[in-house]
């Protein structure tokens, strides 16, 4: 999997929520022989023992359930480790999310099939607002001692964490709240990561700008998650596939800002190299 990334031009890669523990020897000797870097892990990296699917959300630090929170923390410390070991910057963490209905998904259908502007979406999107006020607070307040926990562990470790974007509307931090978030948490060890992907969802919602989002959380942002978005909500597309502004996201890339490709499985190596040649075209080579 490493050599195939390597192969490709990519001297970093970033391990995802999808590593098997059975994996992580290989992955050790291949980066100690020199022949890949690892920039980045997303939690939880390696999965735990039994799970052999991709899900960064199988344990929440927003749940109501402790025993759910003290697995989080089990993991995700697991996760900061596996980085230090492996020389990795930062770890992707995601937050947790309020827990109610899944609105996402429907707003979505509406806004593929043009009912953006109906008293209906907008009824919907009034709702969803007022429910996540209503039932956030305890979320909000468990996940961000979660978080205070592992940045003092991380620290010591010379890891940062990178709080994602994430495109459900019932994900934490919410859109509304991030600025005031980093606010709270002011120390460097935490750091804002941007998906390109989950913020033109969310713009295609009608809850974001997606460059003034990104602007809004420049001084803190340390890297991204680079990936396109054809309308509605199919994300993980090379860039220049679908409908992602990159030059209006450009003015806020810095050359020292870790940018991750994430594509989908069924991206052809043809298209792949396209993206990366259409992103550098705007981006730079940096």
């Amino acid at each position: 999997m490493l050599r195939e990334i390597r192969d490709l031009g990519f001297e970093y890669a970033e391990l995802s929520h999808g590593i098997r523990i059975s994996l992580l020897p290989g992955i050790i000797e291949a980066v100690d022989a020199g022949e890949i870097r690892i920039s980045t892990l997303h939690n939880f990296c390696p999965l735990p023992i039994g799970v052999n699917q991709a899900n960064p959300n199988l344990f929440k630090f927003s749940s109501l359930d402790s025993r759910e929170r003290e697995n989080a923390w089990r993991y995700s410390l697991k996760t900061i480790e596996t980085a230090r070991r492996l020389k990795a910057k930062l770890v992707v963490l995601h937050m947790g999310c309020i827990d109610m209905k899944d609105y996402t998904e429907k707003l979505i259908e509406m806004v593929g099939a043009g009912q953006q502007h109906t008293p209906k979406y907008e009824k919907l999107c009034a709702e969803v607002i007022d429910k996540r006020e209503q039932k956030k607070e305890r979320h909000i307040q468990f996940a961000n001692d979660m978080l205070a926990r592992l940045a003092a562990e991380a620290e010591t470790r010379g890891i940062k964490l990178g709080v994602e974007n994430r495109e459900a509307l019932e994900e934490i931090p919410l859109e509304s709240d991030f600025t005031l978030f980093l606010k709270e948490f002011n120390a460097p060890t935490i750091c804002y990561w941007h998906d390109t992907g989950h913020a033109q969802i969310k713009e295609n919602l009608g809850f974001i700008h997606h460059p003034m989002h990104l602007g809004s959380m420049a001084d803190r942002l340390a890297g991204f998650h680079v990936h396109d978005v054809q309308f509605p909500a199919r994300d993980h597309c090379p860039p220049g596939s679908g409908m992602v502004d990159f030059a209006a996201l450009k003015p806020m890339v810095k050359p020292e800002h870790i940018k991750v490709f994430e594509f989908g499985p069924d991206v052809a190596e043809e298209d792949l190299k396209k993206g990366v040649a259409h992103l550098k075209s705007i981006w730079g080579d940096e």
